[in-house]
C-alpha cells in the first residue's frame, strides 16, 4: 500500500472508529469522501496549523456538515491542535469533536456547518470578501489578499433551495477562486438520490455560469489532482467538480442509504477494515502517515512568505495598509462615533431613512462597511451614495445586488463577516426575515457582526396588506440567542441603533425600521445603549407604559391623554429586550418600577410581552395577520390609537 492510500485510509478509519465508539454518527461520508478530502489538504490547501487564523490561508467549508469525522481527522493529521484523546471523544459532553463543526469551538474551521446549503453558501461569501478586498488593496507584485475558497458540498446541499441562490450568485460575479467539491454519491438519508433529486447537475451549474467537470472514479486521487488544477487555472468562473463517490466505501453498507447516518457496527467495522486492508488497532496512525500529511513545516513556510509580502507592502503603500490593518484587526477607528449623525427634534423621519443618512455618514469613516439588500435597495435604504456597485469581475465596490435571494444574501454576509473583519448589513423588508432566519441563527452562533436592516415593519406598510406586514417576525427573531434586535422609536433611536450594532463586533443585530415617518424625539443615547429607559416621567406615575418602534409616540400621546383625566404615565422606549435583560437588577428596576403596574404597547404578536408586564398588566398588540388598507386606518381599527389604550390602562387601574 503506498503512502498516500495509506494516509486516505487513515482517515477513514479514524473516522470510522469515532463513529463506533460514540455509537452515533454518520461514517459513510468520510469513507467516500477521504480521496478528495486528502488531495484537497495534501496538495492544494494552504493553512498553517500553527496559527489556525492566519489571514493568508485557503479557507475550507464542509458544507456537508454531517461527515464532521472527516475534518476532525484531517485537522489531527495535518497538525492542528486537536489529539488523538478528542477523536476518541467523539460527540461527548465537553470534546472539541461535536456532532457537526462548530467554528470557533474547535481550532482549524473556518465556518460552523450542518444545516445543508448554508455552508455552501457561506462559502459564496467567504470568496467575496477575498474578491472586494484584493479588489479595493491588491497593488502590482503585492497581493495581500490572494487566496482560495474551498467547500465539500453533498448531494443534500444542491438540493437545498439556497444552493440554487448562492450557486446563482457566485455564477453571476465569475468568483473564479471559489471551487466546490461535490461528492456525487446517489445515496441520501431515506433512499436513492433518484427517488427525489435527478436534476442534470452539470448543466445546472453550466447555467449558472460555472466551470464544471467530472472525476467519474472517486479514489483516483490523480483525477482529482487535475481537476483542482483545472479549477484554479478558470479564474473568471467559480468551480465545480462532480466527484463520483461511493458512500461507505469498504463497508458492508457502501451505496447503500444505510450508509449515511448510523454506526457500522462492531462486525461491519472489522469488515471494512478488513476490506481496505487495515491492520492496525483502533484509532492508530502509522508514523509515515504523521510525517506524509503533517502541515507544519509548509504552514510555517507559507506564513512567513505572506508575512515578508505584508511588510513590503506596509513600506510601498503606508496609508493603504493602515486601512488594511484596521480591516484585519477588525476594529473600529477611533473617533469614528464623531461621525453618527444627530436629527433635529420636532421634525418627523421614517427610521428606515433615518438608516440610511447614518450608513452614509459613517461609510467614509469605516472602510470595513460594506452591503446592499435583496433587491430592495431603494426601499431599504442602503445604499451607500458615492460607491460603486460590485459587480462581475469588478468587486471593489461598496454596494453589492443580491437579487432576490434573501436566504443567499443572508448567508453570504456571514462569510463577509467571517473572512477578515469586514462590517457587512445585508437588508430586505422585515416580513422576509423569515426566508433568511436560518442563517441569523448560524451568525448568532458563530458570533458574526452581520447587521440585518429590515424595514417596512409593523402594519405600518400598509395597502400591501397581511402577506407583507410583520406580526410574529418580532417574537421570532428575539427568540434567537445571541441576536439584539432593535426597533428605534425615530431617527435619534435609529443613530443610537446603528452604533449599537456597530460596536457588537462580536453578534448580529437586527434593526427593525419603519416605512412611515415618526416624530423626532429628544437623543438620549445612553439610554438605548441599556435597551429600555424612560422617555417621559411623571410625578405620581399610577402606569407605566413600555413600547417600541412607532408606538413610542403612541404612548406618549396616551400619556398626555391620561395626564388630563389625573393619571400619571411613565413613558419607556424599550429598543431592545436582548439589552434591557442584560443590565443590572438596579437599572432594570428603576425603569421598570416595582408596583407600578404595566401597559406594553406593539404592533405585532403579544408574544414575550408577559416578562415585562406581569400578570397584572396588560398588552396593546396584533392578534392576527393585519389587513389591507392605510397604515393610519389599520393602526386605528387594531387598536393602536389614544382612545383604546386610556380605555387598556383604566381597565387595568
Amino acid at each position: 500500500m503506498d503512502i498516500s492510500q495509506l494516509s486516505i485510509n487513515t482517515i477513514r478509519t479514524l473516522s470510522i472508529d469515532a463513529v463506533q465508539k460514540a455509537n452515533s454518527g454518520h461514517p459513510g461520508a468520510p469513507l467516500g469522501m477521504a480521496p478528495m478530502a486528502y488531495t484537497l489538504w495534501t496538495r492544494f490547501l494552504k493553512v498553517n496549523p500553527q496559527n489556525p487564523f492566519w489571514m493568508g490561508r485557503d479557507r475550507f467549508v464542509l458544507s456537508a456538515g454531517h461527515a464532521s469525522m472527516l475534518i476532525y481527522s484531517l485537522l489531527h493529521l495535518t497538525g492542528y491542535d486537536l489529539p488523538l484523546e478528542e477523536i476518541e471523544n467523539f460527540r461527548q459532553w465537553g470534546s472539541k469533536t461535536p456532532g457537526h463543526p462548530e467554528f470557533h469551538h474547535t481550532k482549524g474551521l473556518d465556518v460552523t456547518t450542518g444545516p445543508l446549503g448554508q455552508g455552501a453558501a457561506m462559502s459564496v461569501g467567504l470568496a467575496l470578501g477575498e474578491a472586494h478586498l484584493a479588489a479595493r488593496f491588491n497593488r502590482p507584485e503585492l497581493e495581500v489578499f490572494h487566496n482560495y475558497t474551498y467547500a465539500i458540498v453533498s448531494d443534500g446541499d444542491l438540493q437545498e433551495g439556497i444552493s440554487h441562490e448562492a450557486g446563482s450568485l457566485a455564477g453571476h460575479l465569475g468568483l473564479g477562486k471559489l471551487i466546490w467539491l461535490y461528492d456525487d454519491n446517489n445515496v441520501q438519508l431515506d433512499s436513492m438520490t433518484n427517488m427525489s433529486f435527478t436534476d442534470d447537475t452539470t448543466k445546472r451549474f453550466e447555467a449558472y455560469g460555472w466551470q464544471v467537470q467530472t472525476v467519474a472514479d472517486g479514489n483516483d486521487i490523480e483525477a482529482i489532482t487535475g481537476a483542482i488544477e483545472a479549477a484554479r487555472a478558470e479564474t473568471g468562473k467559480p468551480s465545480l467538480i462532480r466527484v463520483k463517490t461511493i458512500i461507505g466505501f469498504g463497508s458492508p453498507k457502501a451505496g447503500t442509504p444505510k450508509a449515511h447516518g448510523e454506526p457500522l457496527g462492531a462486525d461491519g467495522v472489522v469488515a471494512t477494515k478488513a476490506a481496505l486492508g487495515w491492520t492496525y488497532p483502533d484509532f492508530f496512525v502509522p508514523d509515515e502517515v504523521k510525517a506524509d500529511m503533517s502541515l507544519l513545516e509548509k504552514g510555517k513556510a507559507w506564513e512567513a512568505q505572506y508575512d515578508s509580502k505584508l511588510e513590503q507592502y506596509k513600506a510601498a503603500h503606508p496609508d493603504l495598509a493602515g486601512t488594511v490593518s484596521e480591516i484585519l484587526e477588525g476594529k473600529l477607528p477611533a473617533g469614528w462615533t464623531d461621525a453618527v449623525p444627530s436629527f433635529e427634534v420636532g421634525g418627523s423621519m421614517a427610521t428606515r431613512d433615518a438608516s440610511g443618512a447614518v450608513i452614509n455618514a459613517l461609510a467614509p469613516r469605516l472602510p470595513m462597511l460594506l452591503g446592499g439588500s435583496a433587491d430592495l435597495s431603494g426601499s431599504t435604504k442602503t445604499t451607500i451614495a458615492g460607491e460603486a456597485v460590485l459587480k462581475t469581475h469588478d468587486f471593489a465596490g461598496r454596494n453589492i445586488m443580491f437579487g432576490v435571494r434573501e436566504f443567499g444574501m443572508s448567508a453570504a454576509g456571514v462569510g463577509l463577516a467571517l473572512y477578515a473583519g469586514l462590517r457587512p448589513y445585508v437588508g430586505t423588508f422585515f416580513v422576509f426575515s423569515d426566508y433568511l432566519k436560518p442563517s441569523v441563527r448560524l451568525a448568532a452562533m458563530m458570533n458574526q457582526p452581520v447587521i440585518y436592516v429590515l424595514t417596512h415593519d409593523s402594519i405600518g406598510v400598509g395597502e400591501d396588506g397581511p402577506t407583507h406586514q410583520p406580526v410574529e417576525q418580532l417574537a421570532s427573531l428575539r427568540s434567537v440567542p445571541n441576536l439584539a434586535v432593535l426597533r428605534p422609536a425615530d431617527a435619534n433611536e435609529t443613530a443610537a441603533a446603528w452604533q449599537i450594532a456597530l460596536e457588537r463586533g462580536n453578534a448580529p443585530t437586527a434593526l427593525v425600521l419603519t416605512r412611515q415617518k415618526l416624530p423626532i424625539l429628544p437623543r438620549n443615547f445612553a439610554g438605548a445603549g441599556r435597551g429600555a429607559y424612560v422617555v417621559q416621567d411623571s410625578d405620581n406615575a399610577q402606569i407605566i407604559l413600555i413600547a417600541s418602534g412607532s408606538e413610542v409616540s403612541l404612548a406618549l400621546e396616551s400619556a398626555k391623554a391620561l395626564a388630563t383625566e389625573g393619571i400619571g404615565a411613565r413613558v419607556v422606549s424599550m429598543l431592545s429586550m436582548e439589552l434591557f435583560n442584560a443590565q443590572d437588577d438596579a437599572y432594570k428596576n428603576n425603569v421598570l418600577t416595582k408596583g407600578v403596574k404595566r401597559v406594553a404597547i406593539e404592533a405585532a404578536s403579544p408574544f414575550g410581552w408577559g416578562a415585562f408586564v406581569g400578570l397584572e398588566g396588560a398588552v396593546v398588540a396584533m392578534q392576527g395577520f393585519g389587513a389591507s388598507a392605510p397604515a393610519d386606518i389599520l393602526f386605528e381599527k387594531f387598536g393602536f390609537s389614544v382612545e383604546n389604550v386610556v380605555k387598556v390602562v383604566k381597565g387595568i387601574l
